[in-house]
């Protein structure tokens, strides 16, 4: 890809509008200084002293963070958080970004889900991620919600050009996209076929249908059956991929690491390569970030082969961002981009 075609592309971001449906967390990061270590005069147990808080959308929205990043014109949040403190900073940091927070309801039965990353300060300014605390929903998501949320999806589908789905929760029934929630995207997607649907899933990749999807090696083998190790050659990789795509009957981006992604559709496969790049690299959030520079490039009239090129100069940005969720502007993709031509 040449910087002109890429400049075009991100150029035409601020005029392109996208929803992101699924499961909003809020990642939250609580820094402690061991030197300050107190103990706990009701309990003789150390009390681990917090002296900074970084708050941040995760899961969904990660990506929503990467897509406003980006400059990405309007984007929507489609979703379902708890009547809670969680909830309240979830929101706030949605809408510091700039996204529309219209279509998230709120519901007293719910927690919002929520990360808790305790961060122990080193003397020399560094930062170690101690044992994550989750706070995750333990029950069925109700029927009246799904048909909640699926009428808010409903209501802003004429208002945008593409359609992410972050399917965050491994158990079927205790995320936002339920069998029920996914059900009805796949009518959508084959009903709407102007619009970009394009969903990531942790555990579900292979139920989706008639839309994009973008998982990597493993989540694709994990859904065709795939016998043995998992893929360890492009070549293996590209044959999952294959499968998936008859199965969900739609292309697939398959992530690869380090290596890239590759485009699988009914015709043919294309190995997009990765950028390599240097120095210590946090690969958390790696993939929304991928799915934030794909989506709307497809929006803005991208190939797949060239979405998927945008995708991986996202990602190659973010995973060097340490101990938050990285995002990257389109002057630092195009300058990644010129990095990588030769002199």
């Amino acid at each position: 890809m040449t910087t002109e075609r890429l400049a075009e592309l991100l150029g035409r971001f601020p005029r392109t509008a996208v929803a992101v449906i699924g499961d909003f967390f809020l990642d939250k990061y609580l820094i402690m200084d061991p030197a300050l270590t107190e103990i706990s005069l009701e309990t003789g147990l150390e009390a681990f002293q917090v002296v900074a808080k970084r708050l941040s959308p995760g899961a969904a929205g990660t990506v929503t963070s990467n897509l406003r990043a980006l400059e990405v014109g309007a984007v929507y949040a489609i979703g379902a958080v708890g009547d809670d403190g969680e909830g309240y900073d979830l929101r706030h940091g949605l809408e510091a970004t700039g996204v529309d927070c219209r279509h998230v309801l709120s519901r007293a039965e719910l927690f919002t889900p929520t990360y808790t990353k305790p961060m122990v300060r080193q003397a020399n300014g560094s930062e170690t991620e101690s044992n994550r605390q989750d706070i995750k929903n333990r029950a069925a998501i109700p029927p009246q919600l799904e048909e909640a949320v699926i009428a808010e999806l409903r209501s802003c589908l004429p208002d945008v050009a593409g359609v992410i789905v972050a399917d965050q929760v491994l158990e079927a029934e205790l995320g936002i996209i339920t069998p029920r929630v996914r059900e009805e995207l796949g009518r959508l997607a084959a009903d709407h076929g102007d619009k970009v649907f394009f969903a990531d899933s942790r555990g579900s990749i292979g139920r989706f249908r008639h839309m994009l999807t973008k998982p990597n090696r493993s989540e694709a083998a994990r859904a065709v059956g795939w016998e043995g190790a998992e893929p360890s050659t492009i070549e293996e990789a590209a044959e999952v991929g294959r499968l998936l795509v008859s199965q969900t009957v739609a292309p697939v981006f398959v992530t690869l690491g380090e290596e890239g992604l590759l485009v699988v559709t009914a015709e043919g496969c294309e190995h997009v390569p990765g950028i390599r790049v240097a120095g210590p690299i946090d690969i958390v959030g790696a993939g929304d970030s991928t799915t934030a520079g794909i989506v709307p490039s497809l929006c803005a009239g991208a190939t797949p082969v060239e979405a998927a090129a945008v995708g991986c100069l996202v990602a190659s940005i973010t995973i060097q961002k340490l101990g938050t969720t990285g995002t990257a502007s389109p002057q630092q993709v195009l300058q990644r981009l010129r990095e990588t031509q030769p002199r």
